[in-house]
């Protein structure tokens, strides 16, 4: 099971959707793609559905009732694939922050050299963010660090959203048990993947801002992550640990 399939959580992206669905799709590699959409109003839905002719077999779309969390979301796609045939599975922004020619470095890291999770990691190599105020680089920098030194995780960062998994990983971890939905859950499904003691890779990419589109970051996402690693770091320590 060496096929790849890309998810990509949706919320008002009818503006990059198309772009991104042809630009994965002319890789040299081949990877289908699971589109899950929140009920967006701007019809993003509706834009995947119009692709899908053209993508026989290859891009596929998950229609939710509204917006349930990004997390929620992923976990969606994930239950999807492993009802299917997909030996690697990948999370990826549906905004140009992740370059799509970088899923084929994930997929070798995992694949070729035997990692059970390769992260696109903005932070192994120094600082790699286009057009982010000096204020959110920060943020994300001091974040990462803070959930590396809580958790005790090798990871340089922790909260990267562009990930391949080996699907062993997924079938390992108990989706069910997944608390967060926002972007806390990025560091959850790290945290859990190294408790199994998986081999993880951080391979480095450039992370650039979007340039069309509203971005979903809030307050309440950072107080999730801030105080949610703790609960989830000291739940391993004096519980049982779901994972």
């Amino acid at each position: 099971m060496s096929k790849g399939l890309v998810v990509i959580p949706t919320y008002n992206e009818i503006e990059n959707i198309t772009r991104l669905v042809r630009n994965i799709f002319a890789l040299q590699r081949d990877f289908d793609i699971l589109v899950v959409d929140d009920n967006s109003p701007d019809g993003t839905a509706a834009e995947v559905a119009s692709l899908m002719e053209a993508y026989s077999g290859k891009l596929h779309l998950l229609s939710r009732k509204g917006k349930m969390g990004l997390g929620t979301a992923y976990i969606a796609g994930f239950q999807w694939a492993l009802e299917r045939e997909y030996g690697f599975i990948f999370e990826m922004d549906a905004d140009y922050s992740h370059n799509p020619n970088d899923l084929i470095r994930l997929y070798n890291a995992c694949n070729r050299d035997g990692y059970d999770m390769a992260i696109g990691s903005r932070y192994v190599k120094g600082v790699n963010v286009v057009n982010w105020p000096m204020s959110r680089v920060l943020m994300s920098w001091g974040a990462s660090k803070y959930v590396r030194l809580i958790t005790g995780m090798d990871i340089h960062d922790t909260t990267a959203g562009f990930i391949c998994y080996r699907r062993i990983v997924l079938e390992k971890i108990d989706l069910s048990k997944i608390q967060f939905v926002g972007y806390a859950f990025q560091i959850e499904m790290k945290f859990k993947t190294h408790l199994n003691k998986f081999k993880i890779k951080e391979v480095p990419v450039i992370f650039t801002d979007r340039t069309k589109g509203e971005s979903k970051m809030h307050t309440g996402i950072i107080s999730e992550a801030i105080f949610g690693v703790i609960k989830m770091k000291f739940k391993s320590l004096f519980t049982r640990y779901e994972i």
